[in-house]
């Protein structure tokens, strides 16, 4: 049986090569290597693509992975910059905005994850909390980053809603997650369902009913694939682009 090919949005930054600052774009091996452990093929999709190309690139995918990176700028959901957003980059927005409206439309696949959770909600007319200790002072933390901890560090738990898809997906009311946000939810788009939140009420998950499979979650499962309720996120994910490839031909 053919793979799943999957796409995956990159990041792009600057590698100091031979006395010279050079733009590189690309996504880290956790994303790959959890796309390719659930049996999907991945595909990097740059950012610099035009409109007519990344469609293009769009028809060929069995599903869409939008990961984790910088602060999606304020403008696509109508407020100002708050001086803790940062890290924007045009094209990324661009492309992540455009890829996942297409994904939601056609009934395709999309997983987002941690941005792309926020990427999820920003496409369809939701709006995010710009910076969560600014708004909420009182929150649990929420932005444990390396090197001083590592990656799969289990920061906090989650509480999953009963009758959700994820709560299938995982098989748990309750789930250990690592954590590297400083942004949130705010308003949720017209469609979308909350379905899981941290114990200080921040949204962790949310996602479109009615959709073959339509998920953003705010930690990284990517990075804790040995919790077998983590790898079947990305199982599930590959299976419904799997059948989303089949209903195609």
């Amino acid at each position: 049986m053919t793979k799943p090919i999957i796409g995956i949005t990159t990041l792009n930054w600057p590698v100091p090569i031979s006395g010279q600052v050079l733009k590189v774009q690309g996504m880290f091996e956790s994303y790959i290597q959890a796309v390719d452990r659930a049996g999907g093929i991945p595909l990097m999709i740059p950012l610099t693509l035009t409109e007519e190309d990344l469609r293009g690139v769009y028809q060929r995918l069995d599903g869409v992975l939008i990961p984790g990176g910088g602060d999606i700028d304020p403008v696509h959901y109508g407020e100002e910059r708050h001086p803790k957003t940062n890290d924007i980059d045009p094209n990324r927005d661009r492309i992540e905005l455009a890829i996942t409206r297409q994904a939601v439309d056609g009934g395709k696949p999309v997983f987002g994850i941690c941005r792309g959770a926020q990427v999820f909600n920003v496409a369809l007319g939701g709006t995010l909390h710009q910076d969560i200790p600014s708004d909420f002072p009182e929150a649990l933390g929420h932005y444990y980053i390396p090197p001083e901890f590592p990656r799969e560090h289990l920061a906090h738990e989650v509480q999953v809603e009963e009758e959700s898809r994820l709560a299938r997906y995982v098989s748990a009311p309750i789930v250990k997650v690592n954590s590297r946000h400083h942004q949130s939810v705010k308003k949720l788009a017209p469609g979308l369902e909350v379905v899981a939140r941290a114990p200080d009420g921040v949204v962790e998950a949310i996602e479109l009913p009615g959709h073959p499979f339509a998920l953003g979650v705010q930690w990284h499962p990517e990075n804790i694939t040995a919790q077998p309720e983590m790898l079947r996120l990305f199982i599930q994910f590959i299976q419904a682009a799997a059948n989303s490839s089949h209903q195609n031909i």
